[in-house]
């Protein structure tokens, strides 16, 4: 009696250290989730958005290229944003353009115009991890964040730059994707991203993103100044400066548009 007795009492006890497992497991999950969600929430209602942009390539040994771009966006209501990038300098690059329509569910559509071949090139889903333009920023990097292409966990908190962050481990629910996980640093008082560490499809640490100077514009949104993207394997990086954002300059889908992408201005 007193051995099923004390079978029956362990039974117990290890129903109940699985079940507290499980529920601590949901509740990272759903947290996770309700911060990236939150960091959306804050930043929607910005509409479309003008911006320069320089584009500062680092090789190994610290030699630099430089690139001028001009971005547009679109922000589109019940899926994921529509973007323009149109490389002015330098000349061998001039007139090269890039568009992309992110989307909330399926693969993204992505475009990138190349002068010197005078054609128009689909990015396929497969190659989305592949460099954009020699940086190292992917194809898939470009896209806008979209809350159904990640499962999420959240973490723990953590001194960060701007104050506390909260840590949240997102996971690519895309089958070719580059990435197995992203492990996010997201502020608490304002939601914004901080850093991001990409890891590979072997799972070890492949590039780390930085965003700093933060500024906020029309009393709501929050823009950085500079990106900087680290790459650990090959110790190459990129470095993004933005200037001149502007939103609600009346653009629309007409301005998005891959049949009119070789004449992009």
């Amino acid at each position: 009696m007193k051995i099923t007795k004390l079978a029956t009492t362990l039974l117990a006890a290890s129903i109940l250290t699985i079940s507290t497992a499980t529920v601590f497991a949901q509740s990272a999950q759903e947290q996770g989730l309700a911060i990236s969600q939150e960091s959306i929430a804050r930043d929607n209602g910005w509409v479309d958005m003008l911006a320069s942009m320089t584009m500062v390539l680092r090789n190994k040994q610290g030699q630099e290229s430089i690139r001028e771009i001009r971005m547009k966006t679109l922000e589109v209501a019940g899926d994921g944003d529509k973007s323009l990038s149109i490389f002015d300098k330098p000349r061998d690059v001039k007139g090269t353009a890039f568009l992309s329509f992110s989307h909330n569910v399926g693969a993204d559509d992505q475009w990138l115009y190349l002068p010197a071949l005078k054609r128009v090139k689909r990015i396929a889903s497969r190659n989305k991890s592949g460099p954009f333009m020699g940086s190292e920023f992917s194809f898939e990097d470009l896209a806008s964040f979209e809350i159904e292409k990640y499962q999420y966990k959240f973490i723990e908190e953590q001194p960060c730059d701007l104050g506390e962050c909260f840590v949240v481990e997102q996971y690519p629910t895309d089958k070719y994707s580059g990435y197995t996980r992203r492990l996010v640093w997201i502020d608490k008082a304002e939601y914004r991203m901080i850093k991001v560490e990409f890891y590979d499809r072997k799972n070890s640490l492949l590039k780390t993103l930085t965003s700093h100077d933060y500024k906020q514009y029309n009393g709501k949104f929050w823009r950085p100044s500079l990106m900087k993207m680290v790459n650990h394997q090959n110790q190459k990086s990129t470095d993004l400066k933005w200037e001149n954002y502007r939103f609600g300059n009346g653009l629309s889908a007409a301005d998005f548009n891959k049949n009119t992408l070789k004449r992009a201005r």
